[in-house]
């Protein structure tokens, strides 16, 4: 086998319609886009969603729900998670460096302590959020949940 020898399997591909080559060719004239409308000028693009001036889907279907503009959106960590950063590492204090660097979170995300799974070592720990669970068991514990707080934007 050489390259020049390469050539598609049988039935692979479908000769190409050669439009606009003259009448005798069977695509001349309007060179197989019909007469008039939109479709057949040059430059011709639908819109996104353009059903033919039918009423288009995203227009037929109901809406609902509602977004908060205002929502805070935090990375949830749980204890367990902590738990094993905290036997891998020997830690003592975790601050959102930690978690960063540990790859459970990425630097601009808001962290948030919940209070699934079991700690069993003593830890301050410096977070965006606590959950009442976890806070409680942090102190249990003998350690600290400090609190960052967060910039407030004024609204006028």
């Amino acid at each position: 086998m050489k390259l020049h020898t390469l050539k598609p399997a049988e039935g692979s591909t479908k000769a190409k319609k050669r439009v606009g080559r003259g009448q005798g060719s069977g695509h001349g004239g309007t060179s197989t886009r019909g007469h008039k409308g939109a479709k057949s000028r040059s430059g011709y693009k639908s819109k996104i969603g353009f059903e033919g001036g039918q009423m288009p889907l995203q227009r037929r279907v109901p809406k609902y729900g509602f977004k908060n503009i205002n929502r805070v959106e935090y990375k949830g960590i749980n204890l367990d998670t902590l738990q094993v950063i905290i036997e891998k590492h020997k830690l003592k204090i975790i601050t959102p460096e930690t978690i960063v660097e540990n790859g459970l979170a990425n630097k601009k995300d808001l962290i948030k302590i919940l209070g699934r799974g079991e700690l069993k070592a003593k830890v301050n720990i410096t977070a965006h959020g606590f959950s009442a669970k976890a806070k409680s068991t942090i102190e249990d514990l003998g350690g600290k949940a400090d609190l960052i707080e967060q910039k407030k934007e004024k609204v006028e």
